[in-house]
């Protein structure tokens, strides 16, 4: 597959437990488009709402691009995202029953075309949070004995 990753959120897979990953298109612009291609995009604070049986993605900002005119984009605009009726239906009913929440992981290029991998996921409590940092540092550790180890 032809995927050229653009900007990853990796502030949600600190706080959020993933559960189901989407792909979705992106409704833009002709100069937001261009502000992707340079990099010029970040999904830090942002999150996807249903609305009316469509997804909406916000908080997400798109820089300006440079050589745009009076007509540029909004920075900060709620942009819709492409996904199919089923989808979005399943996505809503766990949203509605499991209080999960729709968070954007990542941005990427395929074929030309602008994509944002989506994903359910269901918010870290603290303790959650210390315990996979623990988890990550036991595991570095590990591999630090193992390297050293088979050096020697």
């Amino acid at each position: 597959m032809d995927r050229k990753i653009i900007t990853a959120n990796r502030k949600a897979f600190h706080d959020y437990n993933i559960l189901e990953k989407y792909v979705a298109g992106i409704v833009l612009t002709g100069t937001e488009i261009k502000s992707i291609r340079k990099n010029a995009i970040n999904l830090k604070d942002s999150f996807c709402k249903i609305e009316n049986n469509e997804i909406f993605l916000y908080k997400c900002h798109i820089s300006p691009y440079e050589q745009g005119n009076r007509f540029n984009h909004d920075a900060e605009r709620v942009r819709k995202l492409l996904l199919n009726k089923k989808e979005i239906l399943k996505m809503q009913t766990k949203v509605k029953q499991d209080n999960y929440t729709i968070v954007p992981l990542e941005v990427f290029l395929s074929h030309g075309f602008a994509k944002v991998e989506i994903a359910l996921a269901k918010g870290k409590k603290l303790h959650d949070k210390r315990e996979d940092i623990a988890k990550k540092d036991l595991k570095r550790e590990m591999d630090r004995a193992g390297k050293i180890r088979y050096n020697n």
